[in-house]
């Protein structure tokens, strides 16, 4: 019975010393395992998150990023901060000048993505990894609208087409130039799609190759040069990544862009940059003589106020606010620009305005930004007039831009101080030869032009049916016997409606 005593216990000896071993092997093994697992590297996503910044290889130009009067804008720029935000850090641009040299040094820079402005899907296929894409783009054939449209490639036989010479030129169009040899296809040098269709809206040429984000952006400005066919397929945009095993930071991409497609936020930012407002045409200044009857009255009397209390003309705030949001109090965009006046939340917060969609407080902040404007404009910027339209200038693009003009005016041997000359120049900051050369890039340098003239419209058609209130006012009560002639306050209004009346007859201009 000892004995039996004696192997039990040695039994539960054995068994209790290899349940410790065993314990020991698994608190080794947990512990090797947790070594391996805070020694295994980040991912690309990880790594991001960490630093604080997503950095992103792109190129300043029209539909990737320029700075706007908000600060820097664009459609992709819109869609990569967009991104940046979902991830929780910042975006860092790195600008390259060409896309040829961004091409060439592409494989020695530091980038987490890279925007199609400077990777050419044609060229860098077997290169990088693509995205899906947010945008697609046509070559587009452009001609002159009183001319006959063709109907086809082959009607262009024997005929003229001008094509920009950039190193960017799609395949599809060299495949069209090698299948159509009796199309006369020119090169042109040093001139962007810009020029092109500058030239033929002025009949200087018959055809024009350009892409249709271009023309979409620049149709209004060119209301004769239309699109007779496109002459490739859609060619898809997409961001680029390098090839990696890490795909964390791609599938993030590629996650936020279905997200964006599937919730409708993508066809809105591209509504706003590419589905431009109409100039001020014949129905548009109908549409605001039916605002103005049904809108304007709600916000007469605050508009008035902001208006003397910053000394500015009442008819022109409400033309502002007109142009900027046609009365609407909650109107906004998706750069986060809002509210009656459309203020930018830096510029609101520098005005004290605190809520941007109390209708109130954008009234007159955006009489005071005005105001601010017109006090702070260079002194060499003489006379009112000149003095209203630089400061209307820059409150539609930002005072940075109003310089760039001014300054390439200067270059260009114009008055950098006369409207005139700088409205001219303006627009050419749209243009890759001006805006790589300026301090803030590139601008949509035609929208300040007709920012300024639609605004003036607006005054005068204010100003007019004030007039003609007056004038009822003065009319309205027979009992009080009054004679056009002899009453010196009638008379007056009836002075001021013809003068209105021969003003509008020979200075409204609506496109």
């Amino acid at each position: 019975m000892a004995g039996l005593n004696i192997m039990e216990s040695r039994k539960r000896n054995l068994v209790k010393r290899f349940s410790i071993s065993n314990l020991f092997i698994a608190i080794l093994l947990m512990g090797c395992t947790a070594l391996l697992v805070r020694s295994a590297p980040p991912s690309k996503l990880e790594e991001i998150r960490t630093a604080g910044e997503l950095r992103v290889l792109s190129r300043n130009g029209p539909i990737s990023h320029y700075q706007g009067p908000e600060g820097t804008t664009g459609f992709e720029y819109t869609l990569l901060k967009g991104f940046a935000d979902e991830l929780g850090v910042k975006l860092v641009i790195k600008d390259e000048a060409t896309l040829t040299e961004a091409q060439d040094k592409a494989d020695s820079l530091q980038f987490d993505l890279a925007s199609p402005s400077v990777i050419n899907t044609y060229t860098g296929k077997q290169r990088y990894r693509y995205t899906s894409e947010f945008m697609s783009l046509n070559l587009e054939l452009v001609f002159n609208s009183t001319q006959t449209a063709p109907e086809s490639i082959k009607d262009l036989t024997g005929k003229r087409v001008l094509v920009v010479n950039k190193a960017s030129i799609p395949a599809p169009l060299l495949e069209l130039q090698q299948s159509y040899p009796d199309i006369q296809w020119e090169l042109v040098e040093n001139l962007e799609m810009t020029d092109l269709l500058d030239m033929v809206e002025r009949g200087h040429a018959d055809y024009a190759v350009v892409d249709s984000a271009i023309y979409d952006i620049h149709r209004y400005s060119y209301p004769h040069t239309q699109v007779a066919f496109d002459l490739d397929k859609p060619q898809p945009l997409s961001w680029a990544f390098k090839p990696s095993r890490d795909n964390s930071l791609y599938n993030a991409a590629q996650a936020y862009l279905a997200k964006v497609k599937a919730s409708g936020e993508l066809a809105k930012i591209s509504s706003h940059f590419f589905d431009q407002y109409i100039e001020v045409n014949t129905d548009d200044a109908l549409m605001f003589s039916q605002r103005y009857e049904k809108r304007f009255p709600r916000w007469a009397e605050t508009i008035k106020a902001a208006a003397a209390q910053y000394n500015l003309d009442w008819q022109l705030l409400a033309a502002v606010g007109y142009q900027e949001s046609q009365w609407i109090p909650n109107a906004q965009s998706p750069t986060g620009v809002r509210g009656f006046m459309m203020l930018t939340p830096d510029t609101a917060r520098e005005l004290g305005v605190k809520n941007l969609d109390d209708p109130k407080q954008s009234i007159f902040g955006g009489a005071k930004y005005l105001r601010y404007l017109l006090d702070n404009l260079p002194e060499s910027i003489q006379g009112e007039e000149e003095r209203l339209h630089m400061a209307l200038a820059a409150y539609n693009q930002g005072i940075g831009h109003l310089d760039d003009a001014r300054a390439l005016t200067r270059r260009l041997k114009g008055n950098p101080n006369s409207w005139a000359d700088v409205s001219k120049a303006f627009p050419l900051l749209a243009k890759q030869e001006y805006y790589s050369k300026a301090t803030y890039g590139y601008s949509r340098g035609w929208e300040p032009v007709t920012f300024v003239k639609n605004i003036l419209n607006y005054q005068k058609i204010l100003a007019f049916k004030e007039n003609q209130q007056q004038l009822r006012i003065a009319t309205s009560n027979p009992s009080d016997e009054l004679n056009f002639t002899d009453t010196p306050q009638t008379k007056s209004a009836v002075e001021k409606l013809n003068q209105i009346r021969l003003s509008s007859a020979s200075s409204l201009s609506f496109f």
